[in-house]
């Protein structure tokens, strides 16, 4: 008991930091976030950057597919020691991976935000990640036992995540025009029919 009300009261002047950005109409806009999440950072930066500005069906389509490998997360940034996969042709890069526990993390979040929005009253349907971002926690501290009594550090990343959804405007295609598009004529033909036309 004495604990947790040391616990409280230090927690109490403890303030939850500001998201990074705001959103432009926070009316179409909902958020979430995760804290201290055990997952490891750069695996889930990278997925959080191939599911940035995708409609929230695509993203969490996406992201199911990437738990059942049918899809990849390539990683543009954290790259090193990254096996090369065909998979990755589709995003025009050669090393990529499968982040399994990143993709359940960023669907549950998703899903947050999702009834979120269901709260706001917002159309769901419409909803696109405006911005998501991933940044560092503290590292959480374990020991392992090396050789001659020694014992090194053997700490985990964890990280924080926090995304904004927006509700998108229907895209409207452009009608098509009765004229047809001219065809262009290189300057060598239109030289070449001014010369049968003199003749």
């Amino acid at each position: 008991m004495c604990m947790f009300l040391m616990a409280s009261s230090y927690f109490q002047g403890f303030k939850m930091a500001p998201y990074a950005v705001e959103p432009e109409n926070a009316t179409k806009s909902c958020k979430a976030r995760g804290s201290n999440l055990r997952v490891h950072f750069k695996n889930t930066r990278e997925a959080a950057q191939a599911i940035k500005n995708m409609h929230i069906r695509r993203a969490t389509r996406y992201l199911s597919d990437v738990i059942d490998k049918k899809q990849i997360i390539p990683f543009r940034r954290y790259s090193g020691g990254v096996g090369r996969k065909a998979q990755c042709k589709a995003f025009k890069h050669s090393q990529g991976r499968w982040p399994k526990k990143s993709a359940e993390f960023l669907l549950q979040l998703l899903k947050n935000a999702e009834s979120n929005a269901e709260l706001k009253g917002l159309d769901v349907d419409t909803l696109a990640v405006e911005h998501i971002q991933v940044n560092r926690a503290p590292h959480m501290r374990r020991r392992t036992y090396r050789a001659h009594g020694r014992i090194g550090p053997y700490m985990s990343s964890p990280c924080h995540i926090e995304m904004i959804l927006t509700e998108r405007d229907q895209v409207v295609s452009r009608a098509e025009s009765d004229e047809t598009p001219k065809k262009k004529v290189s300057k060598k033909k239109l030289a070449r029919e001014k010369m049968k036309n003199r003749e």
